[in-house]
């Protein structure tokens, strides 16, 4: 069967002129030109809606992120007002790009991803000023209006009915972020790629901050004993001395609450509890790698492992067995993290006038006091008052209006940073406290874990001195996984003289010569889940690791000693699993912070 001839030019000049075709043609076209103009126009507005929406939100973000509980009755209701601003600049956006024209353009092929990207991004800021910011701003202004009705006392009823809400707040907040993710990028228009990169990375944050205040709302009102007295442990971990959680437990308190108010008591040091008894159920791997050192009837080694929850099971276990008492928790801090809070609530004051500070708070424990008292008693006396003093100045900015919101700003940091780490003996909360950063558990699942840890081994005080680096570089695929070369250098930058005995001395007694300022370090990395290590290198010769594992994860630990003024460097060689994901770096809190490197790396292709 022939072809049919497409139509010449003449054909199409002809058919031009009838008006029974040249009158739709011209009605599609001008349909085509009105609707482009349309989504250019409406598009130009909704930009300049969004950009009018952010304005308003630019500060409130930050305040919002940084701590949900902040300012005065009035300056909160000011935050509520710049959020109602914000939603109807961002309603009028999402009404500007919808319609049948956007709709269409959005869904041509190749041309209709920017506009795809721009009506989610406008839907994104719809939702984030109706769904996610007035219950965070609501609940901000109820606390702020209660606070300031009640001499500062934080209302935990109020807190409390504000959970159903917050809850949504953080659905709806995970779900913009998800959804803005999927919206396309690489599309040929820079503004748009722009704006959804934007939104994106602020919807980190902001997804986070609502997570961690829903979370709040469900597990502060009972942890503060909003259902009756509650008794935790606060241990003071001394950084000097490294331990798997950050430093060795020293000085304690029992911190009481009820609804919603806080009182320190019971302040004590390691002496009084030295040798313990603690009957608690650890697993098998747990006593494999730390048995040999008694954690469950060391105090000074009950913090071994690095997973926080074990060390404060063995406090509470050994608490009850001391004095008879269930604690409901348990909670560790260091010299770092009582400067942060500091900062917030202002200097304590010592009983001979000494001012204990945010800038000298460190040194003046970590540091100094070993060359003041040389007795052992007097030092751990002075330490003793040090907490007093600075759990007295703590809890006075709890109940100080106008203290309390940089200290919660100060304190939500501390805990996002893992300076301060919390563990509930109630089940259901601690299952929710475990998986923030403060809960100070290992990571569970199998993504990229680079967790350095270091143990004093020497039974000195010199890791005030001890730099770190940690360098994780992902190599070449193979068919067994990906190839990484973790590098660590420490380094013992005490002086050579001049320092006190006990900072120096050496009670693991080694057999080799040693002279004042040297340690010994036991250095233990925490590889993923299902890694092997091929080949390990100390300052360029072969090494000699002792393998363990915990909660899934290899453990590769290399005993070392470390002369003073000198570098060593530990080279790993690791395969493990294929994965695209950067690896969740273990920062043990030391004085001196872990200094990391990750290197990028692309995909696994085959």
């Amino acid at each position: 069967m022939p072809r049919p001839k497409s139509p010449d030019l003449r054909t199409v000049v002809r058919l031009l002129r009838d008006r029974r075709v040249l009158l739709p043609v011209c009605t599609v076209i001008g349909l085509l030109l009105a609707g482009a103009g349309w989504i250019v126009v409406t598009g130009v507005l909704a930009r300049s809606e969004l950009l009018a929406a952010q304005r308003s939100l630019e500060t409130l973000r930050g305040q919002v992120a940084a701590d949900p509980t902040r300012g005065s009755a009035q300056r909160l209701r000011t935050d509520e007002a710049a959020v109602h601003r914000a939603a109807r600049h961002a309603a009028r956006a999402h009404r500007l790009t919808t319609g049948p024209a956007w709709y269409s353009a959005a869904h041509l092929p190749l041309l209709g991803g920017p506009l795809r990207t721009a009506r989610g991004v406008a839907e994104a800021s719809d939702r984030l000023t109706h769904e996610v910011f007035p219950p965070l701003a609501r609940t901000a202004t109820r606390l702020g209006v209660a606070a300031g009705s009640d001499s500062g006392h934080l209302d935990l009823a109020v807190l409390r009915r504000s959970a159903p809400l917050l809850e949504r707040a953080a659905r709806s907040a995970s779900d913009v972020r998800t959804e803005v993710e999927a919206l396309p990028r690489g599309t040929w228009l820079p503004a748009a790629d722009t704006a959804r990169a934007r939104l994106a990375e602020q919807l980190g944050p902001i997804s986070t901050a609502t997570d961690d205040a829903a979370m709040a709302a469900r597990v502060i009102p009972p942890m503060l004993g909003a259902d009756g007295p509650r008794r935790y442990l606060v241990v003071f971990e001394n950084t000097a001395e490294a331990r798997g959680t950050g430093g060795l437990p020293g000085a304690f308190a029992v911190l009481t609450a009820q609804g919603g108010r806080l009182r320190f008591e019971d302040f004590g040091n390691d002496t009084e509890v030295s040798n313990i008894q603690a009957a608690v159920d650890l697993p098998d791997e747990y006593a494999r790698l730390y048995g040999h050192s008694a954690p469950t009837r060391m105090w000074v080694n009950t913090n071994l492992s690095p997973h926080f929850p074990y060390a404060a099971r063995i406090w509470a276990a050994a608490w009850r067995a001391h004095t008879g008492q269930r604690l409901d928790g348990a909670f560790s801090l260091d010299p770092g993290a009582l400067s942060a809070l500091l900062a917030a609530s202002g200097s304590a004051s010592l009983t001979d006038g000494t001012a204990v500070t945010a800038a000298n708070v460190v040194e003046l424990t970590l540091r100094t006091s070993y060359a003041a008292y040389e007795d052992i008693p007097e030092r751990k006396a002075f330490f003793l008052d040090v907490a007093r003093a600075v759990a007295a100045r703590l809890t006075g900015a709890v109940d100080d209006p106008a203290r309390r919101p940089a200290l919660f700003t100060a304190l939500r940091q501390q805990l996002s940073e893992g300076r301060i780490k919390v563990w509930s003996a109630h089940p259901d909360e601690q299952r929710e406290v475990r998986e923030r950063p403060f809960g100070g558990a290992l990571p569970d699942g199998p993504a990229p874990l680079a967790g350095l840890v270091v143990t004093n081994a020497a039974g000195n005080k010199l890791d005030y001195y001890l730099d770190r680096h940690l360098v994780w570089e992902p190599g070449r695929c193979t068919a067994e996984g990906r190839e990484i070369t973790v590098t660590v250098r420490l380094a013992n930058r005490a002086p050579a003289s001049g320092l006190p005995l006990y900072v120096t001395q050496r009670t693991d007694k080694p057999p080799y010569p040693t002279q004042p300022g040297d340690n010994r370090l036991l250095v233990s990395y925490f590889a993923s889940e299902q890694s092997g290590l091929t080949k390990a290198t100390l300052d360029g010769q072969p090494a000699l690791l002792h393998h363990g594992a915990e909660r899934g994860h290899p453990v590769y630990t290399l005993d070392l000693e470390l002369p003073v003024g000198s570098t060593r460097t530990l080279v790993l060689h690791l395969l493990e699993p294929r994965s695209d994901l950067a690896p969740t770096v273990l920062r043990q809190p030391l004085v001196r912070p872990l200094h990391t490197t990750v290197r990028p790396y692309g995909p696994c292709d085959g």
